[in-house]
């Protein structure tokens, strides 16, 4: 049904039932016929449609079953109280045609509002397309152009022809992505040493160059990085591990989340013993033992590069050194009193299960949690005084617990610290043994 957008300041809107069969005529007729003279003539509304204060009424009727039901629009340019007027008269009407009827009035409508509302909507349009296109204006300009310099450096690196950084082949470090767009947002970053795998089938070329360039794996925050980052650790030798926030990829990031990404990265060593990912790393072949005759002299191995063992560390089993953090940073003594016995025993349980005890004053045991989610726990654990855990012993769990005014961490080994805590008792499984 069409109305004269002329005529219309308020539209009334009525329904119609009909216990018979009619048609439009019938209802026009009705509707002029039983208003005639009820309203007196001000509102007479043939006058007002002659003089058109109100348009032509509009009908739409269907007819089933010998019932009929329909819809009556009739716009109007009167004024709000000569508009309510005349649609309660509507109700009045009692017949059309030779049949009993029934008018209810739904809503008296506003056009005007309407009206407002779409040329707001319509406002709000056209102002963000000017915004838009305004957008490359000013610095943005430069940073378009930046960044066009920047995705134009991508090159093919390998035999597979991976999608690189300009900077893979010089660089002692790379970082591993997951596919060619990651790379490009690292491009606009700034970052130029990443190369991606293409998939979760790792390449040669990403093997080969993880044995003699220092490896970082940037892995998306979903199933698909875990799916990577394990078939990375199997296959290649990866130092860090950084992971997109989770639900997150590295293609979506921004700049400064990855440079927090990046910031963040952890030893892969110290990752898989966190997430319990033993007996799934790559080791290679030098660090298979060679076999060795029955009953022969064992060769002396050789330290790795970042210990510098102490002469009388040198003459003691390799597990012991291995395991022992670096002498100022753990206490030295080897009588254990009763808590330290209890500690022990606790480390002895929660072996190789990943998990960490919160332990209170009394040390009780307050709360149990897998290792990953100790961080997040520690922050929140007013109650808790120690933490008994099989992990690595990190710089950031000992500044969370001398927040927390905690008197004792204890873990399996010490990670890299540079700074321990006052007041914070710290032991290792190579400390609390018998």
């Amino acid at each position: 049904m069409n109305i004269d957008p002329s005529t219309t300041k308020y539209l009334i809107q009525a329904r119609l039932e009909a216990e018979g069969i009619v048609e439009k005529p019938d209802v026009v007729g009705a509707v002029f016929g039983q208003t005639e003279g009820l309203l007196g003539e001000e509102l007479d509304l043939r006058d007002l449609q002659k003089s058109g204060r109100i348009g032509r009424i509009e009908v739409d009727v269907q007819s089933k079953k010998g019932r009929s039901e329909g819809t009556i629009l009739i716009p109007s340019s009167l004024d709000q109280v000569e508009t309510s007027i005349l649609a309660a008269a509507l109700e009045t009407i009692d017949r059309v045609g030779p049949c009993k009827a029934t008018i209810k009035v739904d809503k008296v409508e506003d056009t005007r509002v309407t009206k407002r509302n779409k040329i707001i909507e319509r406002a709000r349009s056209l102002l963000s397309s000017m915004v838009e296109e305004s957008k490359t204006s000013g610095s943005d300009l430069l940073d378009e152009v930046r960044q066009s310099v920047q995705v134009s450096e991508i090159v093919s690196f390998g035999a597979e022809r991976l999608p690189a950084g300009p900077n893979v082949a010089d660089s002692d470090a790379i970082i591993i992505v997951e596919g060619r767009q990651d790379v490009l947002n690292l491009l606009r970053s700034g970052i130029k040493n990443a190369i991606a795998v293409e998939g979760t089938n790792v390449p040669k070329t990403i093997q080969e160059l993880s044995k003699e360039r220092a490896l970082t794996a940037f892995v998306d925050g979903d199933r698909g990085g875990d799916l990577i980052l394990k078939e990375l650790l199997q296959v290649a030798e990866v130092d860090f591990i950084a992971r997109a926030p989770r639900g997150k990829e590295v293609e979506e990031l921004t700049q400064k989340q990855i440079m927090k990404c990046l910031r963040n990265k952890i030893p892969a060593d110290q990752y898989v013993e966190m997430y319990g990912l033993s007996g799934q790393v790559y080791k290679a072949e030098s660090e298979f033992p060679e076999p060795k005759p029955a009953g022969g002299p064992q060769p002396r191995p050789e330290p790795r590069p970042e210990f510098r063992p102490e002469p009388r560390e040198a003459r003691e089993p390799r597990e012991s050194r291995e395991d022992r953090p670096p002498a100022p940073l753990t206490p030295t003594t080897k009588v254990l009193n009763p808590k330290l016995e209890k500690y022990r025993d606790m480390l002895l349980q929660l072996g190789g299960s990943s998990t960490a005890r919160l332990l209170d004053d009394g040390d009780g045991v307050v709360t149990e949690v897998p290792v990953r989610e100790l961080v997040d726990t520690l922050k929140t654990a007013k109650q808790t005084r120690a933490v008994v855990f099989d992990g690595i012993i990190t710089q950031r769990i000992l500044d969370i617990a001398s927040e927390m005014n905690m008197h004792s961490v204890v873990g399996t080994k010490m990670g890299t610290i540079t700074k321990q805590p006052a007041g914070i008792e710290v032991w290792t499984r190579s400390d609390l043994a018998p």
